[in-house]
C-alpha cells in the first residue's frame, strides 16, 4: 500500500458573545485563534486505527462503537465512527496530533481536533471533499453521540468556517453564517484571553443540567425553541431557577443582535458595555462561572478594560477584556495580582488574533 500523508489543521475559537444559547437555536458570534490542532493521517493495513499524541498511543478498531473508546482518545474514535454513519468506507489508519490550543480552557480544543482529524480521514478515505458545514456537523456529532458532550454547533462550526479579520455569526436554528468585521488592533484595542488555569469539564454535571433547564423552560412556555421565546414570555414562567436560566436565554441573543449591528457600523470599542452585561448574566441567571473568572473580569474592568466576560462553557477555562492598547499592561499586571493575592496559579493571558478555520497543509 503505498503511504501518502494527509495533514489537517483546525483552530481552536473564543466566543466573543452569544453564551450557551447554540443548543437553544441562537445566535452566537465566535472567531477562530491562531492557535490549532494538526492531525497528520496514513493509510495503514488492516482494520485499525492507532492514534498518537504527546508521547501515548491508543488503538481501536475502524468499527468501533460508543463507549468502547475512552479518554481522548474517544474524540479521534468518534470522528471515525461519524464518518462511518456518513457512508464513507474508512480504511485502517495511523493518526498523529499535535496542538497548541490550550486543553481545558474553554477554547474549544476538543473541536479543534475532531475537526482535524475529519478533514485529514476524508483525505486519507479518499472519498471526495465533504463541504464545511457537513464536516463541522459530523465533528459535533463526535461530540454528541460518541463522547456524550451535549454541545450545539458553534464550537466546530467556528472552527471550519473562521476567517482572518472577522467573527463568524452563526445561526444555529438553520447553520447559517456570514463573516462580521472584527479587528479590534485596527482601533487601537486588543481583546485579551484570560486563561484562568481552572480546568472546566463539560461532561455530563453542570453542563448538561443548563441544558435541560432550558428545555424546561421550553416546554413551559410550549414552544419550538428557546430562540422563539421573549422577554415578555418570562413572566410565565413560575419557577425562578428555571426563569433565570430563559432571562439568559433570551437576552444573550438580544446582546448578540446589538453586537453584530455594533461591528457592521465599526464601532468595535462600543461593544465592551454588551461583553461585561453577558458576563453578568452568565454569572447571575446562568450561574456557570466561577471565582476565578469573576475576579480576572472584575479586575479587568477595574484596570479600565472596556468590557469583559467568561467565554466558553464556563465553570473555568478563559475570561476575555476588550482593552485600549495602552491599557493592556495594567490589565493584566491587575489581573495577575490579584491571582497571587489569592494564591491561585498564574493565569496566561495573550491578545487574540481572529484566523483562518479547518484547512489542509
Amino acid at each position: 500500500m503505498t503511504q501518502t500523508a494527509y495533514t489537517w489543521a483546525a483552530p481552536g475559537r473564543v466566543n466573543l458573545i452569544g453564551e450557551h444559547v447554540d443548543y437553544n437555536d441562537g445566535l452566537c458570534l465566535p472567531f477562530a485563534l491562531p492557535h490549532v490542532t494538526t492531525a497528520r493521517v496514513d493509510r495503514r493495513e488492516g482494520s485499525e486505527v492507532e492514534v498518537r499524541s504527546a508521547g501515548r498511543t491508543e488503538t481501536f478498531a475502524v468499527d468501533c462503537a460508543p463507549d468502547e473508546v475512552e479518554g481522548w482518545a474517544a474524540y479521534v474514535a468518534g470522528v471515525v465512527w461519524a464518518l462511518r454513519q456518513e457512508g464513507l468506507d474508512v480504511p485502517g489508519l495511523t493518526i498523529e496530533v499535535s496542538s497548541d490550543v490550550p486543553v481545558g480552557a474553554g477554547l474549544s480544543s476538543s473541536a479543534a481536533l475532531e475537526c482535524a482529524v475529519a478533514g485529514a480521514v476524508v483525505d486519507a478515505s479518499e472519498a471526495g471533499e465533504l463541504d464545511p458545514i457537513t464536516l463541522a456537523t459530523v465533528a459535533r456529532r463526535a461530540e454528541n453521540d460518541f463522547v456524550g458532550v451535549p454541545t450545539g454547533p458553534m464550537d466546530q462550526l467556528a472552527s471550519v468556517l473562521g476567517e482572518a479579520g472577522s467573527a463568524v455569526l452563526i445561526d444555529c436554528r438553520d447553520l447559517s453564517a456570514r463573516t462580521v468585521p472584527l479587528d479590534v488592533q485596527a482601533s487601537g484595542l486588543e481583546l485579551l484571553v484570560i486563561n484562568t488555569m481552572a480546568d472546566h469539564e463539560l461532561v455530563g454535571g453542570e453542563y448538561a443540567e443548563r441544558r435541560r433547564q432550558c428545555d424546561r423552560a421550553r416546554d413551559l412556555l410550549g414552544l419550538a425553541s428557546m430562540r422563539d421565546a421573549t422577554e415578555a414570555d418570562l413572566d410565565r414562567i413560575d419557577d425562578p431557577l428555571i426563569r433565570r436560566r430563559a432571562q439568559h436565554v433570551v437576552t444573550e441573543i438580544a446582546r448578540v443582535k446589538d453586537v453584530v449591528g455594533i461591528l457592521d457600523a465599526g464601532r468595535v470599542a462600543d461593544i465592551g458595555g454588551f461583553l461585561t452585561a453577558s458576563h453578568l448574566s452568565l454569572r447571575d441567571d446562568f450561574e456557570v462561572s466561577c471565582a476565578e473568572l469573576d475576579v480576572a473580569v472584575d479586575e479587568a474592568l477595574a484596570a479600565g478594560a472596556l468590557g469583559a466576560r467568561m467565554t466558553g462553557g464556563g465553570f473555568g477555562g478563559c475570561a476575555i477584556a476588550l482593552t485600549r492598547r495602552d491599557d493592556v499592561d495594567a490589565v493584566e499586571d491587575r489581573v495577575r495580582s490579584a491571582y497571587a493575592e489569592q494564591g491561585w496559579i498564574a493565569p496566561t493571558i495573550f491578545a487574540a488574533e481572529s484566523s483562518p478555520g479547518a484547512h489542509r497543509l
